[in-house]
């Protein structure tokens, strides 16, 4: 039972292929083996007269005009007909058409009968199976061709000549088939490598957007601490101060109230980044734009020049959300400027000279937005325009003086508060 199972297995493997067959595909086949079976009954009714009008010389040559009979319709049909299924059973159209070519063609005087049915099947099996399948199917023919039986009429040096264009066609057949085979190999390797890159790219845009959300987390949680902690500190003095300094104690609940108010209303502006993340948020304190100078510091470790401006930037007045949403914006920009940029120049600046309002620029002199660098900062881009978003600010990336890119931040110190209906 196991060798019968296994001769079973080895015979559907090397007689079936059964592609996913459309009405389209039959079609083309069935036209496909019409074509071949007309121009085999073209060939061998006009084919010798047009090459060798002078009917002496063929007779000198031992070639016959042949007149179509029932028999040579009959294998022309048998070599051809079968192509109809060339791409269901390439081996098995393939063994019957070379079959049937080799005990038909003596009897129709060998170069009248054309061998156009099992190069179409042995160019069919080349691209459809593997190297090693299309090198033995080549050999097959190549020797089926090399030792059929001439008609006894036929010239030594015709017949050799028929046979070496014969070989000639059966390779280049098999060649032509291996290379199609290759070249939709090809394709397919590319259009997967293409779709995996896409899907890669889907999930790098859904890294960074998380990304995003836990670095949001991050500075909410700094707020909320910082904001607490205040809270916490003034309501404790107005604890002491209640009995005997009622007027301090009232001081020190107005504050608490001032303070609870603002953390209110920065946590407001910040919190609808989060409003679709998932899992706990990171807690580690979050870094403002006293850190600018670890920008600096990165920004030289890859050779660049950096020019830092923080002269017109008074820390004091810009609320603690604001001045860590513009590091982070500057940090990011620093990013794009080391990764995508190629930039050998830069500029920071942070100002409230304008009143009201925090800004920050950042320039470089790198490729600029017109460079494929800049698609692939395209999130980096995404990321920095939704925290200005967020803080009801404007943020803008355009050409810079320097030759590379601009990014321009500004911030209103004071946040309104939304309205929802």
């Amino acid at each position: 039972m196991g060798v019968r199972s296994f001769t079973i297995a080895v015979m559907d493997k090397i007689f079936r292929n059964t592609p996913k067959f459309t009405a389209t595909d039959w079609l083309i086949d069935a036209v496909i083996a019409a074509g071949a079976f007309g121009f085999c009954c073209l060939q061998l009714t006009v084919a010798v007269n047009l090459l060798i009008p002078d009917e002496f010389m063929r007779r000198l040559m031992g070639i016959q005009a042949m007149v179509p009979s029932g028999l040579s319709l009959l294998a022309i049909a048998l070599t051809t007909l079968p192509l109809v299924l060339r791409r269901k059973c390439p081996w098995a159209v393939f063994v019957w058409c070379l079959v049937s070519w080799g005990l038909l063609q003596a009897e129709l005087n060998g170069i009248a009968l054309s061998v156009a049915g099992p190069l179409i099947a042995l160019f069919t099996l080349a691209s459809a199976r593997s190297r090693a399948e299309a090198a033995i199917a080549c050999a097959v023919m190549c020797l089926v061709l090399l030792f059929a039986p001439a008609p006894p009429e036929q010239s030594r040096i015709l017949t050799q000549l028929t046979v070496f264009q014969n070989m000639a066609l059966a390779l280049a057949a098999a060649f032509a088939g291996y290379a199609l085979h290759e070249h939709q190999e090809r394709t397919r390797a590319i259009e997967e490598r293409a779709v995996a890159a896409e899907r890669s790219r889907d999930a790098e845009a859904r890294r960074r957007v998380e990304a995003e959300r836990v670095s949001i987390a991050r500075e909410v949680h700094d707020i909320t601490a910082h904001s607490l902690s205040a809270v916490s500190i003034q309501a404790a003095a107005a604890e002491r101060l209640v009995d005997r300094d009622p007027a301090a104690a009232k001081e020190a609940i107005a504050e608490v109230r001032r303070t609870a108010k603002g953390a209110l209303e920065e946590i407001r502006a910040m919190i609808g980044v989060l409003r679709a993340g998932e899992g706990p948020a990171e807690t580690t304190p979050t870094q403002g734009t006293d850190r600018m100078g670890d920008l600096v510091s990165y920004l030289e470790g890859a050779d660049i020049e950096v020019t830092l401006d923080e002269t017109a930037y008074d820390r004091a007045c810009v609320p603690a959300f604001i001045d860590v949403a513009l590091f982070g914006i500057a940090r990011e920009a620093a990013t794009n400027i080391v990764r995508h940029a190629g930039a050998r120049r830069a500029t920071l600046a942070l100002s409230t000279k304008r009143e009201g309002f925090a800004e920050l620029i950042v320039d470089d002199d790198g490729k600029g937005l017109a460079a494929p660098a800049a698609a692939a900062g395209h999130h980096g881009l995404l990321g920095m325009r939704e925290r200005a978003r967020l803080l009801q600010g404007t943020f803008s990336a355009s050409p810079s003086p320097l030759g590379g890119v601009r990014i321009a931040v500004s911030v209103p110190l004071s946040q309104k508060e939304e309205t929802h209906e």
